[in-house]
């Protein structure tokens, strides 16, 4: 007991450190692009910083969950570590945009296995009827880093500079290659099956066309880049290959031979629809916030600190409540509370700030629920797709989970920002930057500059979180399919010998 205590503590702690890098980006952003020379007026020219390390994240988790099936846990993981603190350093050091993606990117294709490998540790140390609470633990850790993340970044980067905080990820990689050491067994599968390696590549294929297909750096000229339609065209077609290839092949990323595929797929599409929800939260509250409200980024990820804080308890409850009534209400409730949170937030006024609920913030209470019902919905859906998969298939099965997310993340945010930057660009068509020398009605006409700019924004953001609730609607429905066989029990032999 106590050695798989201290193991899952080793392998909840990179979780956080993953995850802390993940969304340090937020509150330094600006500061990044004004030292690489990126203009403060064109946003979507930084997208890539952020879907690069998505990106990285997504392409190889699949095959990196393999591995650590195939290769062991402790394995994996230090080679994943290795990568991050290199990733980390090249960030550190970048004097330009594309090393600064690059060192991104690797950060992500390692900083992607961590999440998926712990939790198949989980499901290797614990029962079935165990699992949930230990699932909900180390995905609270996962959300704890995004809590933590803006603010330690913001911390650091007015100590450090933003290049010292992927400078610290160097000693603290190190420290946590020790612990993984010590504490994580070092087994391995007594069979060893192949890595599907054509299967990953094309997969990595058809995600990176489609991301490419979507970045537009021109956004007044159309929602899509010139050849971007043909670009996401190609990158569909790998990715029916993709699938075509995981019938036929014996080395599947996800081998479902022998499991009911429905409730899988079902899972899976939770999970892809709750991670493109969370993604639009993290990067629109926060232009929100700088934007509309005309706050600092560091003010900005203390109002998304309310969508956070709710989501991170809510995915140790979600656990609970999964132990005590099976994956399906828990999952169902969850989206459906999140898709009436993204509702009411965009239902915000021009001036959210002036709204409430009695004595209760409106801006806190949306988010608050919002960031709660996605909560709920983390620890059913690892257990869910652990309970419907063979324990020999737990580190791919976890991994299949988080690519499915991190694709939502990546995807929704591709999508949703290029609509969105080309909405704001017709919405603004009209609208003429006033010149103030020799112009005696300058003042007014800033005002009225102002106010139009804001009222665009505000239905811009208003149009994506209308989307988003109607995608976590979606999963609502998805969700209430998922239902547990009724010889899906707990095992008292089994429970007696973990």
């Amino acid at each position: 007991m106590g050695n798989r205590r201290l193991a899952i503590g080793a392998g909840g702690a990179i979780v956080l450190l993953a995850s802390l890098d993940a969304y340090v980006i937020v509150t330094v952003l600006t500061e990044m692009t004004k030292d690489l020379g990126i203009p403060a007026n064109r946003p979507e020219r930084i997208t890539p910083i952020v879907t690069g390390f998505l990106l990285g994240y997504v392409a190889a988790m699949p095959l990196l969950g393999q591995l650590s099936d195939r290769f062991g846990r402790r394995t994996v993981l230090h080679a994943c570590l290795l990568a991050f603190a290199i990733g980390s350093a090249v960030t550190a050091v970048a004097g330009d945009f594309a090393l600064l993606v690059a060192g991104r990117v690797v950060q992500g294709v390692a900083g992607g296995a961590l999440l998926p490998i712990t939790m198949a540790l989980a499901g290797d140390l614990w029962s079935q009827n165990r699992r949930p609470v230990v699932l909900g633990a180390v995905g609270a850790l996962q959300e704890l880093g995004s809590v933590l993340g803006p603010l330690y970044g913001a911390g650091l980067a007015a100590v450090i500079g933003w290049r010292g905080i992927f400078w610290v990820n160097v000693p603290l990689t190190l420290i946590a290659m020790a612990a993984i050491h010590f504490t994580v067994p070092s087994s391995r599968p007594a069979e060893r099956a192949r890595v599907d390696v054509p299967g990953g590549l094309l997969l990595a294929a058809g995600l990176g066309l489609l991301v490419v297909g979507t970045y537009n750096e021109e956004p007044e000229n159309g929602v899509l880049p010139p050849g971007g339609a043909q670009m996401i065209a190609a990158g569909a077609v790998l990715l029916v290959l993709f699938g075509w290839w995981e019938s036929r092949t014996k080395a599947r990323l996800l081998d479902l031979t022998g499991v009911r595929k429905s409730p899988v797929f079902a899972v899976l599409a939770v999970s892809l629809l709750s991670g493109a929800a969370l993604m639009v939260t993290l990067v629109d509250v926060q232009l929100i916030a700088t934007t509309l409200l005309e706050r600092t980024p560091t003010e900005g990820a203390f109002l998304l600190a309310r969508f956070l804080v709710a989501l991170a308890l809510a995915a140790v409850l979600g656990g609970f409540v999964a132990h005590r009534y099976g994956d399906r209400w828990p999952l169902t409730a969850g989206m459906a509370l999140a898709a009436a949170g993204y509702l009411l937030v965009s239902g915000w006024p021009l001036d959210p700030t002036a709204a409430s609920y009695g004595p209760l913030p409106r801006m806190d209470v949306d988010l608050a629920l919002a960031g709660a019902g996605l909560g709920l919905a983390i620890a059913p859906v690892s257990s869910a797709i652990l309970r419907l998969v063979p324990a020999g298939q737990h580190g791919v099965a976890s991994a299949a989970v988080v690519v499915a997310r991190m694709m939502g993340m990546l995807l929704g945010i591709s999508a949703l920002s290029a609509y969105g930057f080309h909405r704001l660009q017709s919405l603004t068509a009209g609208l003429t930057v006033p010149i103030p020398f020799g112009n005696p009605d300058f003042k007014a006409e800033f005002e009225v500059y102002q106010v139009g700019l804001k009222e665009a924004l505000h239905t811009e953001y208003r149009e994506i979180f209308l989307i988003t609730s109607g995608l976590c609607l979606l999963g609502a429905v998805v969700a209430a399919g998922v239902r547990r066989p009724p010889s899906d029990l707990p095992h008292p032999a089994k429970e007696l010998a973990v």
